[in-house]
């Protein structure tokens, strides 16, 4: 697969999980990477990991919420790296919030983070990418909502189903630029956050698994990167879950 030496990715939510493991595999594969994260301190440590020298890798503080801070994000991207060539929209969250007790502020900000946040990232990356003619958007989105549910996150398998569909129309409309679209449905991931929800949920999620562990966050990293790549060309508007093969089974026996 050809190297990614000389293109320039940012990817969001990077400070730490699921973006750090796909910072980490395409600064390896050659990209110019900038580590975007709401924690800007994060960001900017993690770029620091990236790149020790600081020339391959930027850290900036992002809002995703807010369409004046992914502007900006865009803005310092070109300034320092002079292109944007790979988008890997991933900021998100996961509030466990079982259906009884979830109110609409829940929604809210659930919806802002994980939908708005990627259409705005998609908003700033596009008219550097149309004007080169060449662009490559990954969107983080999951197995949850997408094609299985889990109680609790009702809102939040919302926003992940949500985003396949702003994949596939905003596929349809970029195609003719040279851009793709494309999306991750990642399963359970081996995080900080996801560590945090308890020895219970992790037993019964692991025994749900055929393959027997969780994934690192460069397993996710590798499916981005094939997204990304320029031999993935006539792939467009399509997902790609990685998972281990947890919705395989027809029961859990």
């Amino acid at each position: 697969m050809e190297s990614l030496q000389g293109q320039v990715a940012i990817v969001t939510g990077a400070a730490r999980g699921i973006g750090l493991g796909i910072a980490t595999v395409l600064r390896g594969e050659g990209a110019d990477v900038v580590v975007a994260d709401l924690d800007e301190r994060g960001a900017q440590t993690a770029a620091a990991q990236l790149s020790g020298t600081g020339e391959h890798a930027l850290g900036i503080g992002v809002d995703v919420t807010a369409r004046a801070e992914t502007d900006r994000m865009a803005a310092e991207t070109l300034s320092r790296f002079g292109r944007i060539d790979i988008l890997a929209a991933n900021a998100g969250i996961f509030p466990h919030i079982p259906l009884a007790d979830l109110q609409v502020a829940d929604l809210d900000q659930i919806m802002a983070v994980n939908v708005r946040g990627a259409l705005l990232a998609i908003q700033a990356c596009l008219p550097s990418m149309t004007k080169q003619g060449y662009g490559r958007i990954v969107l983080t989105s999951s197995i949850t909502g997408s094609v299985v549910g889990q109680p609790g996150y009702a809102h939040y398998g919302a926003t992940k189903a949500a985003m396949l569909g702003l994949m596939r129309s905003a596929a349809l409309e970029v195609a003719s630029a040279g851009i793709t679209i494309n999306a991750i449905l990642p399963g359970n991931v081996q995080t900080p956050g996801f560590a945090g929800l308890g020895p219970e949920h992790t037993r019964r999620m692991l025994a749900a698994i055929p393959l027997g562990r969780f994934a690192d966050p460069e397993d996710v990293g590798w499916a981005v990167r094939f997204l990304a790549s320029r031999e993935a060309r006539y792939i467009t508007g399509q997902t790609l879950i990685v998972d281990g093969g947890q919705v395989l089974p027809e029961s859990a026996d």
